[in-house]
This record gives structure tokens, sequence and C-alpha cells, in this order.
């Protein structure tokens, strides 16, 4: 009898396999508790349980890549308290869009040094707010020892920003981030998976990237308003992100990426209330194109949530909130997301509740 009971319990076992869980992705670090891509940020995201933390990376003026979600870092230094600085204040086109601010590419590493990083939502978020201030505008380099430090195989999900229209100022940032990829023992064993709006830039790092057997790639995906991917933008090409969603377009992302990107709504809608609706085809397409599905972005503050998940006050933070859309999502299928909050990913995936979090 016991020898049955073990086969029978070893068929279902085989026939029905845990489903792993979706990797949780630390959008530039634990940022809703520290100030954005900062040693701080990433540590915090660590110690909470991220699998992946996620450098935006951009250059300086001597060609560094550091991590800031765009060049233009008016929002999330103290550089306007530079009067040293004031006569680099410039504004820019960048992929069609004019910005006005200091940008990293305006700066040599050792003048971004003297910046201090500050919370870019402000007093929406009042912890992290406390540390503006102390912290660097942190390397690529600083935040590949961070990750080697800290005893876990805790993988990179880095972003290339706007190589087009960093390659017209002369900076090869793809090239600078193969290079690193190639040069660190770190990056050559621990799990990295490269993210780009642009396909051009990651059919590059498809090609110079093939031996590398710990890397994927991850085609990021526009909401609808965003038309065009920037690299075929400037080449006069008519592929628009809603082409690369349909069935046809997945497949054709396969044959170079192991990953898409979409934002939540792509996913899982709101109605006209706000509230959430329902579920598209796009995870299941996805993984019959041989992709998997990562979503972004989770965040824990009522005004980033979908009305029927909202409780107090506009701007107040709900973990609670935050849990019940990840796990709408993970219901659905995804096989990771990015969030500001780390902690509440891990126990929205592990189980359990917010407690104490609030």
């Amino acid at each position: 009898m016991l020898r049955l009971v073990l086969l029978l319990l070893g068929m279902v076992m085989t026939a029905a396999p845990l489903a792993a869980k979706p990797l949780i992705f630390a959008h530039r670090g634990a940022s809703a508790l520290r100030p954005e891509e900062t040693l701080a940020a990433y540590e915090k995201a660590i110690a909470d349980g991220a699998d992946f933390i996620e450098p935006d990376l951009v250059p300086t003026k001597d060609g560094v890549l550091v991590a800031r979600h765009e060049s233009n870092i008016a929002e999330t230094t103290d550089v306007a308290a530079h009067p040293e600085f004031a006569e680099r204040r410039a504004v820019k086109m960048i992929d069609g869009q004019s910005q006005q601010g200091w940008f990293t590419e305006d700066f040599t590493l050792a003048e971004l040094k003297t910046l201090r990083a500050k919370e870019r939502l402000g007093a929406l978020r009042l912890e992290s707010m406390g540390y503006d201030g102390r912290f660097e505008v942190a390397t690529l380099s600083e935040i590949v020892a961070l990750a080697a430090r800290s005893g876990k195989r805790v993988g990179l999900v880095p972003e290339l920003k706007h190589p087009t229209y960093f390659a017209g100022l002369g900076f090869d940032t793809p090239g600078k981030l193969i290079a690193a990829i190639k040069a660190s023992a770190y990056l050559r064993r621990a799990p990295v998976i490269v993210q780009c709006f642009e396909i051009a830039t990651l059919k590059r790092l498809h090609r110079e990237l093939a031996g590398q057997r710990n890397v994927a790639l991850f085609q990021l995906i526009q909401s609808s308003d965003v038309k065009q991917p920037a690299d075929v933008v400037a080449a006069g090409g008519a592929l628009t992100f809603d082409d690369m969603v349909t069935p046809k377009g997945l497949s054709e992302i396969a044959t170079y990426a192991q990953w898409i990107g979409p934002p939540l709504r792509r996913v899982i809608s709101l109605d006209a209330a706000g509230n959430t609706g329902t579920a598209s085809a796009l995870i299941a397409d996805a993984h019959r194109a041989g992709l998997k599905v990562g979503v972004f972005t989770f965040r824990p503050e009522n005004q980033f949530l979908p009305a029927n998940l909202r409780y107090g006050e506009p701007g107040a933070r709900w973990p609670q909130g935050m849990i019940a859309d990840v796990r709408s999502f993970v219901a659905a299928g995804v096989d990771g997301f990015f969030t500001d909050d780390p902690a509440l990913g891990r126990i929205a995936v592990d189980g359990g509740d917010a407690a104490g979090l609030e």
C-alpha cells in the first residue's frame, strides 16, 4: 500500500509541478523607502527580499555609467542648490520630449559625486524624504560591488536609457554595459536581465552577449500614449508598440529577447471608474511565443492603486492595496514584476499580510 501511495504521489507531482514564484524586481531599489537609484535604496531592496535590483543607466561627461532614472537630475538631486553649476541648466530634446534641467552627460563623475540625492516624489514619501541630502549618485560598478558583498545571489536588471539619444552625443552606452558584464566576475555569474525600450540595442546585445548564459534580454513596452520606440522613429520605421504586442510582434521579439515588460494596465486594465478591470490576452500570447512577462510598476500609495484597492487619504500609503493588486497579476500568470517596495512584493508572493508596515 505504501508503495502504491508513493507511486501515485510521484505521478501527481510529475503531472502537475509547482509553478515558479514570480521574480521581484526592485524598481530603482526600494524606492518607496529610500531616494531612488542610491546604494541605500539597493541595499534596502536586497534586505527586503528582492530577487533583482534595477539600476537605470545613463553616462557622465567622462563616460561612466551611473544610476539615474533619467539623465535629467533636476528632480532627484540637490543640483539646483549648487551655484557653481547654475550655468549648466539647459533645455534638451530627448526622444521627442523637451526637458529642462541639469543632465548627467554635462557633468564629470567627480562633479556628480559632489551632489546628493533627494526623494523625487517629496512629501508623498516622507520616510524616503527623510534621507534627502545623505547619499551620492551611484555608479554601476558600485552597485555591482554592493550586490557582491550582500552574500545573496541577487540579480541585476539594468535598463539602458535612451541609447539612440546618447549615441547622437557620442556615448556608446550599450557598449559600455557589454564591457562591464564581460569584465565583472559577479556579472559573469549572477543573473542579469538587460532592459531597453529600443529594439536595435537589444538585438546588438543579443549578438554580442550570446556567450553569456547568465544574461537575458527584456523588451520594454510603452503604454499606448507613446507610439513607437525611439530607434524606430530615428530610422523612419513604422513599427509601433501596439504592433509589438500582437502575436506576430511577440514572435519577432522572441528572436532576440526572453522577456517583455508591459506597463500594468496593458495586462489588467482599469474600468471607467478606475477599478480593477479585466485581464488581456497578453500574458497568454507572450507565453505561447516563448516569452516571459514582467510588468511595471507596483507602488504602495493610494494614488497609484486602482480605485477599488485604496483606503484613506489620496496620498496615503496603503500596503494592503498594493499587495492585493500584485496578487491579481500573480493569479493572471506574470513571471515577474517591478515594485518600489520589494518587502510588500515579497509578502504578496510568499503569503501573509502587511500588518505593521503601514
